[in-house]
């Protein structure tokens, strides 16, 4: 590809332009285009989102990682919570309300619907739970995506901890079997919203 793919723990500093590349990647899922029909509403939401859970919840967990070029171009993002890290605490979910409001709008009930649904489903199982990972359409198929799920899942064997995630595209589902993921369940949202296929992979 050209480019020397590196991947690093994010900072702080980098919680702004990675949220951006999280929005361009997610801008035309099917979970997100549901939940805001309008482009304009989702360009809004979606970086607020993204810095939301970033900053108060992925951060404090060490499973923000970010891929990057040899000349320091942010390129790609995988939000991972650690074993027994999935679920908010009580006071990361007070510090996110605000942005959460100010990005979701009139459909942060909706948001809210959708993580619930998805913590029903959840496997009670210690594992690293990838809750996002995305690169910048403008990259994609450089091999950032491949790069940063690497980087988590060569940790995951060496400590024999199992990983989850929830696919929300089935094109994507033949992509993250190629790491050793299996479809365990389906997850249908309310309100007539889309399926995810929630995959689980066991340590090598």
């Amino acid at each position: 590809m050209g480019r020397t793919v590196d991947v690093r723990s994010a900072h702080r500093t980098d919680v702004a332009p990675l949220s951006r590349t999280l929005a361009r990647a997610f801008h035309n899922d099917p979970v997100m285009t549901w939940l805001w029909s309008r482009e304009d509403k989702r360009a809004h939401g979606l970086p607020r989102f993204f810095a939301a859970m970033t900053r108060h919840h992925h951060l404090a967990a060490g499973g923000a990682d970010i891929a990057y070029d040899t000349v320091g171009a942010l390129a790609g993002v995988a939000l991972w919570n650690r074993p027994g890290r999935w679920e908010h605490s009580t006071l990361s979910e007070l510090r996110m309300l605000p942005t959460l409001i100010s990005g979701f709008g009139t459909r942060i009930l909706a948001g809210k619907a959708i993580g619930d649904t998805l913590a029903r489903s959840h496997p009670p199982e210690p594992h690293w739970y990838l809750a996002a990972i995305g690169s910048d359409p403008q990259v994609r198929g450089a091999g950032y995506g491949r790069a940063l799920m690497q980087h988590r899942l060569d940790q995951c064997d060496a400590d024999q901890h199992p990983a989850y995630l929830e696919s929300s595209h089935p094109d994507n589902v033949p992509y993250y079997e190629r790491f050793g993921f299996e479809v365990v369940n389906r997850v249908a949202l309310a309100d007539g919203g889309p399926t995810l296929w929630a995959m689980w992979r066991n340590p090598h």
